[in-house]
Order: C-alpha cells, then sequence, then structure tokens
C-alpha cells in the first residue's frame, strides 16, 4: 500500500512538473509574440500603433476625421469641362437696395455652373469671400453658405461707409477639393527629413520620418503618454542619443493623376467668379452702434470674427483698446512672463516686439539660423519673451538643432505658471503635408495640456493663434490654404469651449488679403495689440 501511494505522489509531482514547463513554455513563447508584435507595430506604417483596442484619444480622432470626411465632397475628376467655370458662374445681390447703410447685410447667391455651361447640382467647393476698399484700408472677409445643390449663399456685414468692392474666389473645385482631401490622407511621404548624427569627430545622416516604410533598423523617439512618434533609420555603429539636427525636402512623391494636377495649376486657382460685378456706396445712415464688451478669455468667436479699417483691426464680438504708446505697452507688459509656441508666423512676433518697447533686447541664447531658441529681456522691467519652435513635424532646408526640441505639451507641462505668464500657441503650416491624423492628435494633446495647466495655476493666460492664409499658387498638394482651412475649422472646434484667447490669424489675414505666410508688419502690429489686450 506504501509502495503504491509513493508511486501515485512521483507521478503527480511528474505531471506537476510537466504542466509547469508547459506553461512556462507556453508563456514564455506568447511573451515573445507580444513584444515581437508591439516592436513591429512601432516600426510600421502607422506611428505608435497598438494591437489592442483603439485608446481614448485614438476613437476622438477617428471622430473627429469621420466628421470632416462628411464634410467634404467625394467627387472623382473626369474632364475640366464639367467643373465649375467661374466665367459662366452667375452671382446676383439678393434683394438690392438703392441705399446701402453702414452695419446693413450683403446677401449674394451665386449659381454655379460648369464650363459648358450647364448648372452644377452638388456643392463642396472651395470659396474665399471678401470686402475691400483699398483707400481707407479697410477689409473683411464674408461668410458662405453651401446648400449641397450647386447653390450658395455669400454674406457680407458691411462695416464702414464708402466705396466696397466684392470679391468672390474660386480656390478649388469640388473635385480638387475630392482629390486634396484624399491625397493627403495616403501617404508621409510628401517630405523627406533627414537627420544628422554625431560619430565622433564627423556627422553621419540618415532618413527620418514620422512614419518609416523600411525594414531597417530604427530609431524609435517616442512620447509614450500622449502617443506621438518619430523615427529614424538607425547608422550603423551610432548611438540613437547622438542625434543632434534635422533638415527637410520636399519628395517628389504625388497622389495626385495627372489630369488632377491639371486643376491646380496657377490658372486655375483663386479664378474671381464676380469679375465684373460693381462696387456698392455704403452711407452713414443707421446710427444704431452696438455696445461691445472688453476682449477677454473664453469669448465666441464668430464669423467674420473682425474687420480692418485704417489699418487697424476691429473684432466684432468685443472692444479694442489701442496699445500704441510705449509707456502703455511698457505697463503692460512690465513683470510679464511670455512663452511663444510654434511656427515662423509666431517669431514674427519676437522680431517685433523690439521695435514697439525699445527697452527690450535679444539675450545670446547660443545656437544658430532662425531656429533656434529667442529670448528678448528687459533686466529693469522684469519682461521675458520666448520664441521656440514646436516639436516635430517642422519643416524647412536649414539644418536645425533637435537638442532642445520639445512638443508643446512637454513645454506646457514645464511651466508652473501664474497671473503674470501668458503662453501663445500656433500650430498648422508645417502639419499640412501630412494626413490629417497627426494634426488632430497633437492639437488634443495640447488641450489636455493646458487642461493641466489651469488645475494648477488658472490664472495663467493662454492664446491660441490660428494658422495664416498663404500664397494660393504654391504646391497645393503640400501647403495648399485647403489643408490649413481644415485644420483651422478642428483646431476651432477642438479649443472651442476652454477658457483661452483666440487671435483669429485666418479671418484676419483673409481680411488684409496678405495672401502671404508671413504676413507684413501691419498685420502682426494687430495681431500682437489683440494679445496685449487679453493679458493686459
Amino acid at each position: 500500500m506504501a509502495s503504491k501511494m509513493t508511486t501515485y505522489k512521483i507521478l503527480l509531482m511528474l505531471m506537476s512538473t510537466i504542466a509547469a514547463w508547459i506553461f512556462f513554455m507556453v508563456s514564455e513563447n506568447f511573451l515573445k509574440v507580444e513584444i515581437k508584435t508591439k516592436k513591429s507595430c512601432l516600426c510600421t506604417k502607422m506611428p505608435l500603433c497598438t494591437v489592442t483596442e483603439p485608446t481614448e484619444i485614438e476613437q476622438k480622432i477617428n471622430k473627429i476625421i469621420n466628421q470632416q470626411d462628411k464634410l467634404i465632397p467625394h467627387r472623382p475628376f473626369s474632364h475640366v469641362n464639367t467643373t465649375i467655370s467661374a466665367v459662366h458662374s452667375v452671382a446676383k445681390i439678393i434683394n438690392p437696395k438703392t441705399t446701402y447703410c453702414r452695419g446693413d447685410q450683403l446677401d449674394i447667391s451665386l449659381e454655379m455652373r460648369d464650363h459648358l455651361g450647364h448648372r452644377k447640382k452638388y456643392g463642396g467647393d472651395f470659396l474665399r469671400a471678401r470686402i475691400s476698399s483699398p483707400e481707407l484700408k479697410a477689409g473683411a472677409s464674408g461668410r458662405v453658405t453651401d446648400f449641397n445643390n450647386g447653390t450658395y449663399l455669400v454674406s457680407f456685414t458691411l462695416f464702414w461707409v464708402g466705396r466696397v468692392f466684392v470679391s468672390l474666389l474660386l480656390i478649388h473645385p469640388s473635385e480638387g477639393v475630392s482629390a486634396l482631401w484624399r491625397a493627403r490622407n495616403m501617404g508621409y511621404d510628401k517630405v523627406i527629413f533627414t537627420g544628422q548624427f554625431a560619430n565622433g569627430t564627423s556627422q553621419v545622416f540618415t532618413e527620418c520620418g514620422l512614419v518609416l516604410n523600411t525594414s531597417a533598423e530604427l530609431c524609435q523617439y517616442l512620447d509614450q503618454r500622449d502617443q506621438e512618434a518619430f523615427y529614424c533609420v538607425k547608422p550603423p555603429h551610432v548611438s540613437c542619443d547622438a542625434l543632434t539636427h534635422m533638415k527637410t525636402r520636399n519628395s517628389k512623391v504625388s497622389y495626385l493623376s495627372v489630369k488632377e494636377k491639371t486643376l491646380f495649376q496657377r490658372s486655375n486657382v483663386g479664378v474671381e467668379i464676380m469679375k465684373s460685378f460693381k462696387s456698392i456706396e455704403v452711407s452713414n445712415c443707421n446710427n444704431n452702434e452696438m455696445e461691445t464688451e472688453k476682449c477677454h478669455f473664453g469669448i465666441k468667436i464668430p464669423i467674420p470674427s473682425g474687420y480692418a479699417f485704417q489699418g487697424k483691426w476691429i473684432p466684432t464680438s468685443c472692444k479694442l483698446t489701442q496699445f500704441d504708446a510705449m509707456n502703455i505697452i511698457s505697463d503692460c507688459l512690465k513683470g510679464k512672463l511670455i512663452y511663444l509656441m510654434g511656427d515662423s508666423t509666431l517669431r514674427q512676433w519676437i522680431y517685433y516686439f523690439p521695435s514697439i518697447m525699445k527697452t527690450l533686447k535679444f539675450f545670446d541664447h547660443h545656437g544658430s539660423g532662425n531656429l533656434k531658441k529667442y529670448v528678448l529681456v528687459d533686466m529693469e522691467k522684469h519682461i521675458h519673451i520666448q520664441w521656440k519652435k514646436h516639436g516635430h513635424p517642422f519643416i524647412t532646408r536649414q539644418l536645425f538643432s533637435v537638442k532642445e526640441d520639445e512638443y508643446v505639451t512637454r513645454e506646457i507641462d514645464r511651466i508652473s505658471g501664474d497671473k503674470n505668464t501668458a503662453i501663445v500657441i500656433t500650430l498648422g503650416q508645417h502639419f499640412r503635408p501630412f494626413p490629417i491624423a497627426i494634426f488632430i492628435r497633437r492639437a488634443i494633446n495640447v488641450r489636455r495640456a493646458i487642461e493641466r495647466l489651469f488645475l494648477r495655476s488658472p490664472d495663467t493666460k493662454i492664446i491660441l493663434k490660428t494658422e495664416n492664409i498663404r500664397d494660393m499658387f504654391i504646391e497645393t498638394e503640400i501647403f495648399g490654404d485647403f489643408h490649413g482651412y481644415i485644420q483651422y475649422l478642428i483646431m476651432k472646434d477642438i479649443f472651442q469651449d476652454l477658457n483661452v484667447g483666440v487671435i483669429d490669424a485666418w479671418d484676419m489675414t483673409i481680411a488684409y488679403g496678405t495672401n502671404k505666410v508671413h504676413p507684413p508688419n501691419h498685420v502682426i502690429e494687430n495681431q500682437i495689440n489683440m494679445f496685449l489686450n487679453y493679458i493686459c
């Protein structure tokens, strides 16, 4: 009996050992597969992709993309004759008046026709409406309502007295809009990033990017919390930590067909629909003045958000003080710590500040080129103003250092904040060549960083500057304003209920009619004036 029990115990121990060994081998192989899957996942086409269910941020991104996709016309391009013709389209004033008063609404119905004179039966065209009085240095954008049947309502508010000219541009027909949206979201390779690695006394260059479709070993620069990713092909025998500089160039990759590219030739972009439209005279016959409150954080931004008159920007929803004397600007900035985070359209501000306040001096922060960190100080008045470029992607042929580079979210996280701290953020121009998900992710992450900052310092002042319009005749597939307009709408949606200030540079640059990515100084002056109104 004892012998049987001993044999039974030995069998049980042997079976337990075999079971444990099987479990160990299965677990080890599963772990290897999981690690391999995650590792390969980080190196494939989708940045920081996962094999699990979509995260909360991915769900938000997908929701916003789906919302935008519903607004985009999906129209295949067959022949130019079936697209919108600016010459054949018809614009008429609705209920025309013999006398127009300042403050009146000017409504224009627009019926789109193709090159054969046939009326279009669908919408989705990218239009730009503007009124102006050049002699008064006045301008304002108009509101375009698309009825999705080939007709549009274009509405203007007549903000000033004088002779007013009306302009309505066909930037792209709906077929062009459809092609640009499809092409944008097809790939990350319209821009080539080149990373410079230090290798002793020499330099090694290698390909980098937001996504790299290669089997080569990669250096992975990952922000796990925000699910942001950037990659470089690892140089042989060089550490990934040795990446020091970056530059870019536009590739020859295009996702447009040869036929579609004809839609974006210079003669087909920004064509005036209302060439023969006569100017109208606006009189001062309406004395009703709308009382507006002082511009403040959290105020809703209408369309249009303002207008230019005598060169000055006048918001429609709030009242601005003109900071046009150095002593007033000096009192406003005294004791302020100001962070400018973004691209070169915000770097223009730090160039302009010393011209309106002579006591501000540049501190040599070392580095070279236009993309280094810039710092302005006034030691006596305890003023500190800093500009830094935002993190990847940043597009420039100029070699720039990446050692101080951080995403805007991480920069915000480092700021303790107080009532004398102000942060200005702009994102957009450098995101245009890439699938829209990259921009949406960054915007959501910036919002989250602002929310964290408000938890520890609700008095910190946050101002968002939307992106500017730019030249219509640049490489439309990569940098065109249609991409910027989609980003502009997304930014307004993501940040709409935050207690932040907004400088609507998109609307402002349309009103001024600049059509340059870097608008002239009088536009920068008005952007800064609005900023000063928010912080003082």
